[in-house]
């Protein structure tokens, strides 16, 4: 039984691990089976109802940080909306806001054709602390080879100013030069079709237990030119839908009657994923303004085969 002090440590440790690029779900795995005793009887053994009505909970805590995204990024979400409709009504395609709303559908085609297929399977076949470890492990070593493709492959202003050559464009309701867009949205809105599905297909790679959605994208936008700063915000607009869309896909998992009897625990961790979410994505957008992913590919290869030796 899923208590609610447990679902306050589990949806804080969920709140911060989803955005940080160190995977929430692997370690909603992780830190139950280090406690040990009743926690780590949560997670139960994969392919088990103990297992199942886990994940439901854990499905719970991860809709509660796709609301605390949109909140945070309500104004961004207005504007790409907008922009959207506005595409369709005008069949057009001309605005900042625009392209970012067909870069994000592009971007989550992917995953909303792996994850209903996939997603389940393999979260309960590799929910194992064992698997977990493995792939948190692996984790890290993909955001080494990601600080490694940015460097190599950051495109020079001018070759932006060749995918995007436009004089002026519109961001919203106000007509701004390139120049000045260059430090918001501009970075963004010169990525093209390919490197959206590039990125879409990297975060896929989350429905892995241990591998981060946030690193993976995060990666994949370094692999495709981004810097930090504009890759780590693309990876949060990106999770807004696909945790949304998993949540749906998952709905059956969280009105069973194995999940009914915990629903209060479960509202609980709820509200904590999502403060915790919303302070971590506060805190993030600072933080990829200077800095890169090696402090957290440290922590993964050092968390993740500490875990491997404990746990094999």
């Amino acid at each position: 039984m899923l208590t609610y002090f447990q679902a306050m440590v589990i949806g804080a440790v969920q709140g911060f691990t989803e955005l940080f690029p160190i995977s929430s779900l692997g370690h909603s795995v992780l830190v139950a089976s280090w406690l040990g005793g009743r926690w780590a009887r949560l997670p139960g053994r994969s392919g088990t109802d103990a297992a199942a009505t886990y994940l439901a909970f854990v499905v719970a805590l991860h809709v509660a940080t796709a609301v605390a995204l949109l909140i945070y990024y309500w104004r961004d979400w207005y504007a790409i909306v907008t922009g959207f409709l506005t595409m369709v009504r005008t069949r057009r395609l001309e605005t900042v806001s625009q392209r970012l709303a067909r870069l994000i559908m592009l971007a989550t085609v992917p995953i909303a054709v792996l994850g209903p297929i996939l997603g389940h399977l393999l979260h309960e076949l590799f929910a194992a602390p064992l698997f977990a470890a493995i792939f948190l492990t692996l984790n890290g070593v993909v955001l080494i080879v990601g600080e490694g493709l940015r460097r190599r492959n950051e495109p020079t202003l001018a070759e932006y100013g060749r995918r995007f050559a436009l004089g002026k464009v519109h961001r919203g309701t106000r007509t701004v030069t390139t120049s000045s867009i260059r430090q918001t949205d501009r970075r963004l809105a010169a990525l093209d079709v390919d490197d959206a599905l590039a990125i879409g297909f990297t975060q896929a790679g989350a429905l892995l237990t241990g591998f981060s959605r946030a690193g993976l994208t995060m990666v994949g936008g370094l692999w495709r030119g981004l810097e930090h700063e504009h890759a780590a915000k693309f990876a949060f607009l990106l999770a807004t839908p696909a945790i949304f869309g998993a949540g749906i896909v998952d709905l059956p998992d969280l009105v069973t009657p194995k999940a009914e009897v915990i629903w209060g625990p479960i509202l609980l961790g709820a509200i904590v994923s999502g403060i915790t979410s919303w302070l971590a994505v506060r805190y993030l957008e600072h933080y990829f303004r200077t800095r890169t992913l090696l402090p957290f590919a440290v922590y993964c290869l050092i968390a993740g085969v500490l875990s491997i030796v404990h746990f094999g």
